[in-house]
């Protein structure tokens, strides 16, 4: 029940964003990727949200991150990617300091970001999506279009550890839907 909920509540945000287009999505891109983009967004804080604040300190290895690292670092850095490879801003990175932050204001930090690029995807123009960069870490040249795909592998990639460190501690981790 609780993922029809979520779901519907993913698939509403859509439409209220297609809505205040006059109900078409701006670019192609727009129409394939934002259901996809909302359901992402929506899954990874169903899983900030099974974490109990208490274990939100967790860290299965001297080296991890803490749960709460993980999500301030997805919360963070999907802004700072859609800024950095999507709009061609030079941003440097200032991540906030997980250990002093609660569950609640790391949720809103999540929300924040998938806000801004949710923004992002539903406004952008054809011809920046049509503009290439360098990726940072690899040095590959693709599209902003495609640097979309990377803001959100990066988001799986350290959802699926904030999933892990739940199982860790006898946690049931959301149920993916997608």
């Amino acid at each position: 029940m609780k993922n029809i909920v979520c779901t519907s509540a993913a698939f509403l945000s859509v439409l209220m964003m297609l809505a205040q287009n006059n109900g078409e999505p701006k670019t192609e891109f727009t129409k394939m990727y934002l259901p996809v983009w909302v359901e992402a967004q929506e899954h990874c804080l169903e899983v900030a949200n099974a974490m109990p604040e208490d274990l939100y300190g967790y860290r299965p290895t001297p080296e991890s991150k803490t749960f709460a690292e993980q999500m301030v670092h997805i919360g963070y850095t999907i802004e700072l990617l859609t800024k950095r490879y999507v709009q061609g801003m030079d941003v440097k990175p200032n991540t906030p300091d997980a250990s002093k932050m609660t569950k609640a204001e790391i949720i809103q930090l999540l929300k924040k970001g998938f806000s801004y690029t949710t923004e992002v995807i539903h406004t952008i123009e054809q011809s920046k999506l049509e503009e290439t960069c360098v990726m940072y870490h690899s040095g590959n040249t693709v599209s902003r279009a495609f640097a979309f795909f990377y803001v959100q592998d990066h988001l799986t990639n350290h959802r699926a550890k904030a999933n892990l460190y739940l199982r860790m501690n006898n946690i049931e981790p959301p149920a993916y839907t997608w």
